[in-house]
């Protein structure tokens, strides 16, 4: 079972930026999609971004052309970067990685508020 960890959250002001960071105890090429979602309080779990094996990358239309998802495959990491944070984007950020199942990282908090 891979081992997700995020890191990267935080307390940002309206307008501001934050970039999230997924490090995988495995090769994230093994992978065939790795994710970010996040969780605000009361309310389900929902898509942000995905990233495939091949490159490909979509976005949910919340984050379209404010959020960015990368990898470094040297580093088994895969990157979140956030800007122009609104206080909608409040939530948990979890990691995934599919492949025949998925896998959960813990998350991370992420606040926007001024």
């Amino acid at each position: 079972q891979v081992q997700l960890v995020e890191s990267g959250g935080g307390l940002v002001q309206p307008g501001g930026s934050l970039r999230l960071s997924c490090v995988a105890s495995e090769s994230i090429l093994s992978f065939n999609i790795m994710g970010w979602y996040r969780q605000a309080p009361g309310k389900q779990r929902d898509w942000v971004a995905t990233l495939t094996r091949d490159g490909s990358t979509n976005y949910a239309d919340s984050v379209k052309g404010r959020f960015t998802i990368s990898r470094d495959n040297a580093k088994n990491t895969v990157y979140l970067q956030m800007n122009s944070l609104r206080p909608e984007d409040t939530a948990v950020y979890y990691c995934a990685a599919m492949r025949v199942g998925v896998s959960w990282g813990r998350g991370t908090q992420v606040t926007v508020s001024s």
